[in-house]
């Protein structure tokens, strides 16, 4: 059965995810972003091809009928596996991305959309705050996968949405559900990791103590994954398709202070927009 780490992208899922795997590796000391490979991003091409699903992997509705197939399939053995995912969980047609069935819970990952911009906009380099703006606000954005070297290793097509519709399809999946906010990572990080290992410990039954959480803390700071990536280099950074220059996957972190990047008349518009759900979260 899987366990979702669901976000919307620039949101901390990766920081999250290497922070599982260095307690699911036993706090490993030499662990390297090359281990974030232990917990892979779902829909990739390789689960499609491996049970030879030929269709065309860049058609999201030919992608979208495969979603629950594959899930099923990757269940078949019984195993709890982590699967990221940036997919909301929507429909395309008549195809859920996922259900009750195939999930043993979700981590849904989520952050202030003023900061998520700035990120965004750095990632997918948009030309503007304004294009990051509009992507933010799509509420049919599917994002591709591309400029990897290995495309075959990556995602498929995702349906993202908006920031907003991505953050209430997820919150809607009561089954094992655990939110945590971006921000309490970064303020309280012990009491918000610790949130997550309360919640593995009853799913997967197992005991995980407070030093356990703190190493595990320690070798997934932002400063360690920056260092990581600054002298080893990271698959999942995205090349600007201008210069030909990758770009730092890890670029400002903590430091992304929307009140320091963003003009006024952005943060009224992002306050607008999602004023129901910001204030829900507690950001506004």
């Amino acid at each position: 059965m899987i366990i979702w780490l669901a976000s919307y992208p620039k949101s901390g899922n990766t920081w999250v995810r290497f922070f599982l795997i260095s307690l699911l590796l036993n706090n490993k000391t030499d662990i390297t972003l090359k281990d974030l490979d232990n917990i892979k991003q779902f829909p990739s091409k390789s689960q499609y091809e491996r049970y030879n699903i030929n269709i065309d992997l860049g058609n999201m509705n030919e992608v979208a009928k495969n979603w629950l197939g594959v899930q099923k399939k990757l269940n078949s053995d019984n195993k709890i596996r982590f699967f990221k995912t940036h997919n909301a969980l929507c429909k395309v047609d008549e195809n859920i991305f996922t259900n009750t069935e195939n999930t043993l819970g979700i981590i849904h990952i989520v952050r202030d959309p003023r900061n998520v911009i700035s990120s965004i906009n750095n990632h997918f380099h948009h030309k503007n705050i304004d294009a990051s703006m509009k992507f933010m606000l799509d509420e049919n954005m599917v994002a591709f996968i591309k400029n990897y070297k290995n495309k075959k290793k990556f995602a498929l097509p995702q349906v993202i949405g908006s920031w907003k519709s991505h953050y209430n399809s997820w919150k809607n999946m009561k089954k094992n559900y655990l939110l945590i906010k971006y921000e309490n990572l970064i303020n309280s990080p012990f009491s918000e990791f610790k949130k997550i290992s309360i919640y593995l410990e009853k799913i997967l039954k197992s005991k995980i103590s407070d030093d356990q959480i703190k190493k595990a803390i320690k070798s997934s700071s932002f400063e360690k994954l920056q260092n990581i990536e600054k002298n080893q280099g990271f698959s999942e950074s995205v090349i600007d398709e201008k210069t030909g220059v990758r770009k730092n996957f890890f670029s400002l972190g903590p430091k992304n202070n929307w009140k320091e990047l963003l003009e006024d008349k952005t943060v009224y518009q992002i306050n607008k927009k999602f004023k129901n759900e910001m204030k829900e979260l507690g950001y506004l």
